[in-house]
């Protein structure tokens, strides 16, 4: 058992090492950090943990442990910095999850994302409609990236003195079907069934909701569908 003082010590170390060390290995906020910075920055606490608390782990030995821990941190930020092949094997690429406006479900696959991630994502880019998007790249750090579709981007309506009309069927694009499942609640909300989705779908070239990975109404009333199966390239 450690005494008291001991203790503080430890305490007193750990926090100062810990100090030094996240000065030392960079600047960087927490929107910024990669995998191995979150990971590195555990592993950090982790330590300084053992080393305050653990009475079996000498101070000598959690100090020493803390410095080299900040020291291979360091070494592969450098490397990360300098080397493309590293920043790949580190991080990985970014992936295109939408190409010319097609949702690219392997892509979904492959990141782990679904659909209604999908869409949280775009509405925080302040995209409330897929049928706007031409291009989303899921990138290393997490964050998604889009380019919408020529006649969305720039010029707007109150660029050009056009009064805005709001649409009329509903207030904000509405999902119908996600991953193949057709959204019910929303139907009901808008107080149409199941038939009527199929004519919809049928007016757009599509013979069944079986075919379709993701379909959305617009406030003016047409329809966004994304069929199954769209291939990466």
């Amino acid at each position: 058992m450690m005494n008291q003082a001991e203790l503080v010590l430890r305490i007193a170390l750990g926090f100062i090492v810990l100090f030094a060390m996240a000065r030392w290995s960079g600047r960087k906020e927490i929107s910024q950090m990669t995998f191995f910075n979150l990971v590195s920055a555990i592993a950090f606490g982790s330590i300084a943990a053992a080393l305050v608390v653990n009475p079996s782990v000498s101070l000598i030995n959690g100090v020493i442990a803390l410095l080299g821990w900040a020291v291979f941190t360091v070494i592969t930020d450098q490397m990360h910095l300098k080397s493309k092949k590293v920043r790949k094997l580190l991080m990985g690429d970014p992936v295109i999850v939408i190409k010319n406006g097609k949702i690219l479900e392997k892509a979904l696959r492959q990141t782990r994302l679904d659909t209604d991630s999908l869409q949280a994502m775009l509405r925080q880019k302040n995209v409330f409609s897929l049928s706007d998007v031409d291009y989303a790249i899921f990138e290393t750090d997490g964050k998604l990236s889009i380019m919408k579709k020529p006649n969305k981007q720039t010029v707007t309506k109150k660029d050009l003195n056009i009064a805005v009309t709001k649409g009329n069927f509903v207030p904000l694009s509405t999902e119908l079907v996600a991953d193949g499942q057709v959204n019910l609640q929303n139907l009901a909300k808008m107080k149409k069934d199941q038939t009527w989705l199929e004519q919809q779908l049928q007016q757009a070239g599509v013979r069944s909701v079986d075919d379709v990975f993701y379909a959305e109404v617009q406030p003016d009333g047409t329809l966004y569908v994304d069929k199954r199966d769209d291939l990466l390239h």
